[in-house]
């Protein structure tokens, strides 16, 4: 039985269509090297679809345990600022919250990120460690 292609499948590979593009004009030795990326098994990236785009163009995957945030930096890094930066805050359009959104990633330091990919390392060390269980800070 093949798997439906869904709208959100669609969307990821055109996301990792723009990706692609940006590696090939800043870092086009990352393409010829191979890329790796790590995201978790969600629908959009264990969809037919995706897989097909992956595989096409040689990019591989690090595996990732089901159910396991403290492996994507962006549940473990991001997402606490973030919800501290917009705590009690109301907008009164979408566009005022992503003009917003925009504004607080503008204003980060490029150190924000440098330290939640960095501390990346040591989480997989200790999901290794653990056989792939669960990882607490």
């Amino acid at each position: 039985m093949s798997k439906r292609i869904t709208p959100f499948a669609s969307r990821h590979c055109s996301t990792l269509d723009r990706l692609k593009e940006v590696i090939r004009r800043k870092r086009p030795e990352l393409l010829r090297r191979g890329v790796v990326l790590q995201h978790e098994n969600a629908t959009p990236h264990s969809a037919t679809l995706t897989q097909q785009w992956l595989q096409r163009y040689g990019w591989e995957i690090l595996p990732h345990p089901a159910h396991s945030p403290d492996l994507a930096p962006s549940d473990f890094h991001l997402f606490g600022p973030l919800k501290r930066h917009f705590g009690g805050m109301a907008f009164e359009t979408e566009v005022d919250l992503i003009s917003e959104l925009r504004n607080w990633f503008d204003n980060l330091d490029v150190d924000f990120f440098r330290v939640g990919i960095n501390s990346l390392l040591s989480r997989w060390q200790k999901c290794i460690d653990l056989h792939g269980d669960y990882v607490k800070k």
